[in-house]
């Protein structure tokens, strides 16, 4: 077992006090995602995964058109929790968007039948996987980041703002930045109840 892998594991925490100052260069966190998306496992090495970065003034974008498509739905009374809470993310220095590329999924329906209400499964798990990677990575350089989930509400604004291929489906979005405050202490349910060891 390796410590510093699993170090790196307990280490990864959903941080949503971030703020816009990054640890690492904007090539160093390009580095981070294109090494995560070339080497995370993929059902039937399907490489589906796809991933968008997005710094400065693109980030701002994003939490921007969240707030608006949230403010169109959210009734009034209770806009302001949820305008704080996306605030919070755009307080940070970039965001992540994790997709998968339908063209992919569809290709591996037709040409294996007999597996194809599983393939979009799977192409789910996939991008947890990559999802879990680039979180971890950016934890190990002292990046805070957190996993929101406002697709498919603003897939259409997402896809017009920055040329996002219509097959893409998006999957989850990862606010990113340096760690404003740390993460509370968490709480395990007891492991006996979890995992299980027959012989």
């Amino acid at each position: 077992m390796s410590k510093s892998f699993f170090g790196a594991v307990k280490g990864r925490r959903s941080i949503y006090a971030i703020s816009k100052e990054s640890t690492i260069s904007d090539a160093k966190i390009q580095e981070i995602v294109e090494e995560a998306v070339l080497h995370s496992p993929t059902s039937f090495n399907s490489q589906s995964s796809r991933a968008v970065v997005l710094l400065g003034e693109a980030h701002d974008k994003l939490w921007d058109i969240t707030t608006d498509a949230l403010r169109k739905i959210v009734p009034a009374e209770q806009f302001e929790g949820t305008a704080q809470k996306l605030a919070s993310f755009k307080a940070g220095y970039g965001s992540v968007l994790f997709f998968e590329d339908q063209t992919v999924v569809k290709s591996l329906q037709e040409n294996f039948a007999l597996y194809a209400e599983n393939f979009p499964i799977w192409s789910n798990q996939s991008s947890g996987i990559l999802q879990f990677v680039v979180w971890t990575a950016l934890a190990e350089e002292g990046l805070g980041a957190s996993l929101q989930h406002y697709n498919p509400l603003i897939d259409d604004e997402v896809r017009s703002a920055w040329g996002i291929p219509a097959e893409w489906k998006l999957i989850a979005q990862m606010p990113f930045g340096k760690t404003a405050a740390p993460a509370g202490e968490k709480e395990f349910q007891p492991i006996e109840e979890r995992v299980k060891v027959f012989k």
